[in-house]
């Protein structure tokens, strides 16, 4: 039995755009995934050993935090977490020990204020990934120094910076905005 060369062109062309199409949708897939999580993309594929699985856990978070009930917060809720940051910010001259675990406090407690679920720090930075993907490095950073000052290993320049990552997190959940909102980054 002779297969017709016609036949096997269609079929090897139907295969070919099928190819194509299925190599088209993973990439608009990854270009969407990085544009949403940015530098949080790199992170995860690299923890994750696989791109694939990195996109697949990233989906993941992303369905987890649909899930939440985030809320924006009114008038009155902004105005005393405001406050509470500026007092926060001003003790850091006198005692820059206390604001930096002061300033990871009130960051977790703005963000329990959202909506977040308040588990360990990894699940509450990779759920934050989702809509504020280019701070959560910055909050990733300030909690690593903070770690390291609860351990007596963090000098004034690195609390510095801690405050400045947490102020950065805590300036955009504040306002109630969106990694593609903003790209203010400390």
């Amino acid at each position: 039995m002779d297969l017709d060369p016609k036949i096997i062109a269609l079929v090897v062309v139907a295969i070919l755009v099928i190819a194509a199409i299925a190599v088209m949708v993973l990439q608009r897939r990854k270009a969407a995934l990085r544009q949403r999580f940015g530098s949080e993309y790199e992170r995860t594929v690299k923890e994750q050993g696989s791109e694939r699985r990195a996109q697949t856990l990233l989906e993941q978070r992303a369905k987890r935090v649909e899930k939440f009930h985030i809320r924006r917060l009114d008038a009155a809720e902004r105005d005393q977490y405001a406050e509470r940051w500026r007092e926060v910010q001003s003790r850091f001259v006198d005692d820059p020990r206390d604001a930096v675990i002061d300033a990871d406090d009130t960051v977790a407690s703005l963000m329990g204020a959202l909506g977040y679920p308040m588990a360990d720090f990894e699940q509450r930075a990779a759920d934050l990934s989702v809509d504020h993907a280019h701070v959560v490095d910055n909050y990733r950073a300030a909690h690593e120094i903070a770690l390291l000052h609860r351990k007596g290993q963090a000098s004034t320049e690195d609390l510095r910076q801690a405050m400045i990552y947490y102020r950065s997190l805590f300036e955009e959940l504040l306002h109630g905005r969106k990694s593609d909102e903003t790209r203010e980054v400390a």
